[in-house]
């Protein structure tokens, strides 16, 4: 290796423009089944509308993290990439563009419509895609899947089909939630509730052939028109003498029956309820019970149609100020209240949602779901953290029969044919000739025209499939699925726990048989630092792309992967991937540093030998075997946040800053010794190793540039360090941490007292016993070569010089005679300062252990370690006092 061919300032984006085609043109990201162990995991399909924000940022560097791993454990690590059609928001993008070309999609055929829908998609459906490629994400692109290609088509058909059969897919005219600008149906999961401002108005009913009236509170005073019946609980004794009578409905003066029924609380408003059953979901259930007559006033868009008789062709909230002013000139209003209230607003449109009466297909979901709700709860199928399994069970225990019919036209369409006009005029059928011949049996007749159902299906009943679909496993249930299937881990949001997860498994015991997964890791939402959730509409939100050009790739993830504890939402600041870049130039820093100790045409073998008389080396090598196991452990617990920190420690504090300072020579200018350069570049190579996950472009361009490397011979496919626990000591650890923390109290009374680090000081330090003495003599070399010392010496009986300065370090006084360079004020200061810090220490483990509860209830080993802890600090506290008094 030549030095000068290693720039002096690390290039993120050469790097990542260099090893991004070398690792896909070589192969490194495809997976073909083979005798190895498979690990498989599906990409959250993101929208083909989507670019990259840092939603996908987060949950796609958490996957490149698990993935890359398991590729260096030997595993088929095969990561299938690919998009979702985003019914809804694909079809809304596609209406814009033709809108700004003056084209209505009602002018439009189906067909003609779906061709520009594809025009767009393959023009635009890829862009995210190819962002993440920038991130380094290591997906198999070979495998790309696409909810609308042929063969995921015909899978979906096959499950509606499927279901259909079984008698759990039904077609009804059921309550839904309305989607007033897509004009289309939602599930429940697809409407997010929010609270928000409104008003209580206050309205009087009169009662037929009486003075009386009713007074009925209401937030939607406009469905007022639609009303068919006034409900009071039967045991309210302000209403009972009501019961059966009538209610004159305001502005269109219906006669309607005043009503009983305990679903009416009395201290609920004014305990009298408007019903109006086409219009809101509970009154729709009143109004089947009490056989109630059913007025829909409201068009798809939500303006008001003719049955409303007023502000016909209105929007739904112009409408309700026109009826306010209306009620109010008559006399009728009684009075309006500001409220907070929970609203429903569709998840793509961000619309108000109307509950609405609507003949839509639906899904019964209790039977499937049942073996889905099982093998969570018994841990079949994990999830991490497992908080989540609450609210998972509370899901599926109270599922609802899923609307699965959008009325969109881009999507899958609902193969029912229809050959008359009756209700059940209907056959299900995966073609139109195979519908023609059930038609024809049905019917009895042989002449019949058909017409496929305008709907399509909820785009999460594609979704729900994908963990099978994309391994063909309905097409070829016998194929490379039996090698891939159930995937081992799913990295996903608990935001679509319902939408997708929950649906994934029921799917997966439905047509497998089996899990579609072992395991489910929810990360948490990427927030601001002031915790809003990020979002184009906060404008709160940088641009992922923007972030990799400032910081780099590596130095993002690792911003990300910083701010993003377990299962926890994650307050994002960029200057977390400044961090990240600050780290990637101290690892390329490191790198040159041990470079230029390299002889020009030298061979060198990094090796994973110890010199046993160095301590360094085998401090160093103790430091890197537990971390390594420490970070096996936080990577099954899906801590990846933890292990990151572990492997940054390890590089920045243990090797960059204290292992390299060791090896250097004593001789200025000289070179490290070859022996002793070949283990720190061995060691150093474990490290790009345990970085790759995290940092794979940085980590590639270094490991290929310690030595001359086969194609093979890639980090990418290189083997993920075994942790020796041999190697684990912790004596040696504990004596190479005596004598940081010597050297790091040296450095800070140099500091405290204005002396320059240059500056040869005898340094003097007394033990508590001649055990402690002997260690400290025995690297007394290392303490000299870290500090600029003229005298060190080490003993039980060493005197302490008048004017010093000092400070314990782990039952050791460290003290510094300062005769001649000493400032009593300054020392004065800094022992005062100490004494502080020490006595408030000494006041927090006292009430640790004044706490009762805490001595009785704590491992005996806490405990003691805490009394300890108290017995160290009173004795510190006596010396400091002491040192205090000298001066």
């Amino acid at each position: 290796m030549s030095t000068s061919d290693i720039p002096k300032i690390y290039s993120p984006a050469e790097a990542e423009a260099k090893w991004y085609p070398f690792w896909e043109k070589n192969g490194f990201f495809r997976s073909l089944p083979d005798e190895r162990e498979p690990y498989a995991i599906v990409i959250p399909p993101p929208n083909v509308t989507g670019v990259l924000h840092m939603g996908h940022m987060l949950n796609n560097t958490i996957q490149d993290v698990i993935i890359r791993r398991a590729r260096m454990m030997g595993k088929n690590a095969c990561w299938v990439p690919g998009t979702d059609h985003a019914s809804i928001a694909t079809e809304a993008k596609v209406v814009g563009r033709l809108r700004e070309n003056g084209i209505k999609k009602s002018d439009l055929s189906r067909d003609e419509f779906l061709k520009h829908a594809w025009d767009w998609t393959n023009e635009y459906g890829d862009t995210i895609l190819k962002q993440l490629r920038k991130l380094g994400a290591s997906c198999d692109w070979e495998r790309t899947r696409f909810t609308l290609e042929d063969d995921l088509y015909d899978a979906v058909i096959d499950c509606f089909i499927h279901y259909y059969e079984k008698g759990h897919i039904y077609r009804g005219l059921r309550m839904v939630n309305w989607d007033p600008v897509a004009k289309t149906a939602l599930s429940d999961e697809e409407v997010i509730h929010k609270e928000v401002k409104s008003k209580l108005y206050y309205v009087k009913y009169a009662v037929q052939d009486s003075d009386e009236f009713v007074t009925i509170a209401t937030t939607r005073p406009e469905t007022i028109l639609a009303d068919t019946a006034v409900c009071v609980n039967p045991n309210d004794p302000r209403y009972t003498h009501l019961i059966g009578k009538t209610a004159i409905i305001p502005m269109v003066n219906r006669p309607v029956p005043i009503i009983a029924d305990e679903y009416v609380e009395p201290e609920f408003g004014t305990g009298c309820l408007k019903v109006t059953p086409a219009h809101d979901v509970n009154d729709n259930e009143l109004g089947i019970k009490h056989k109630l007559e059913v007025i829909d006033i409201l068009n798809d868009d939500a303006t008001l149609n003719e049955t409303a008789q007023f502000y016909v062709g209105e929007d739904r909230f112009k409408a309700r100020k026109l009826i306010i002013k209306d009620l109010e000139e008559a006399g009728q209003l009684v009075k309006i209240e500001d409220i907070k209230n929970k609203v429903g607003y569709s998840e793509r449109t961000d619309a108000v949602i109307e509950p609405k009466l609507s003949l839509q297909w639906f899904l019964k979901m209790q039977e499937t779901a049942k073996p889905a709700l099982e093998n969570v709860m018994n841990d079949t199928i994990r999830f991490f953290p497992d908080k989540f399994k609450n609210s998972y069970r509370n899901w599926m225990e109270n599922v609802h029969d899923w609307c699965i019919s959008r009325q969109l036209w881009w999507g899958h369409q609902i193969p029912a044919w229809y050959y008359g006009n009756g209700p059940e005029d209907y056959v299900i059928a995966k073609t139109e000739a195979e519908a023609l011949e059930k038609a024809k049996a049905k019917s009895g007749q042989e002449t019949i025209s058909l017409r496929q159902d305008e709907d399509v299906l909820d785009t999460w009943f594609s979704s729900w499939l994908w963990p099978i679909s994309v391994f063909d496993g309905f097409k070829n249930p016998d194929g490379e699925i039996n090698y891939y299937y159930p995937t081992k881990d799913l990295v996903t949001a608990p935001e679509i726990m319902f939408f997708w997860v929950a649906r994934m498994i029921m799917a997966g015991y439905e047509f497998r048989g089996e899990k579609p997964f072992s395991n489910v890791y929810y990360h948490g939402i990427v927030r601001d630092k002031q915790r809003r959730k990020m979002s184009k509409s906060l404008g709160n939100s940088p641009d992922p792309i923007d972030l990799m050009n400032q910081f780099g790739a590596d130095g993002t993830r690792v911003g990300m992967l910083f701010s993003a504890p377990a299962g926890n939402d994650l307050l994002f600041d960029d200057a977390l991937c400044e961090q990240g870049r600050n780290f990637s130039n101290k690892i390329w820093n490191a790198f040159r540093f041990l470079a230029m100790n390299m002889e020009e045409g030298e061979t060198y073998e990094p090796t994973t030998a110890l010199d046993p008389d160095f301590l360094p080396d085998q401090w160093m090598s103790s430091r890197l075997n537990r971390t390594i196991l420490e970070m096996d452990e936080s990577f099954a617990q899906f801590r990846l946040n933890e292990a990151l920190q572990k492997i940054y420690a390890l590089v920045w504090d243990d090797f960059c800053d204290w292992y390299i300072e060791l090896i250097k020579p004593d001789t200025f200018g000289a070179k490290i010794e070859k022996a002793r350069l070949e283990r720190a570049l061995g060691i150093f190579e474990t490290l790009m190793k345990l970085l790759h996950p995290f940092t794979p472009f940085i980590s590639e361009e270094i490991w290929q540039r310690i030595r001359t490397r086969s194609t093979e011979e890639s980090l990418i496919v290189s083997s993920w360090p075994a942790p020796d626990a041999s190697r684990v000591d912790d004596t040696i650890e504990a004596r190479f941490a005596l004598v940081q923390e010597l050297v790091s109290a040296m450095r800070n009374i140099r500091a405290e007292s204005g002396l320059s680090p240059n500056l040869e000081l005898e340094v003097l330090v007394r033990t508590a016993d001649d055990e402690t003495a002997h260690m400290l003599q025995s690297v007394q070399g290392l303490i000299l070569k870290l500090q600029k010392t003229k005298k060190l010496e080490i003993g039980t009986s060493v005197q302490k010089p008048a004017q010093s300065a000092s400070t314990l370090v782990k039952g050791c006084e460290l003290i510094i005679p300062m005769a001649e360079h000493i400032d009593v004020d300054k020392e004065r200061a800094r022992l005062q300062k100490e004494i502080q810090r020490t006595e408030g220490f000494l006041k927090s483990v006292k009430g640790k252990l004044s706490n009762e509860k805490f001595v009785n209830n704590a491992p005996e080993a806490v405990v003691a370690k805490e009394r300890a802890k108290l017995s160290d600090a009173e004795a510190n506290l006596s010396k400091l006092r002491a040192a205090l008094s000298e001066l």
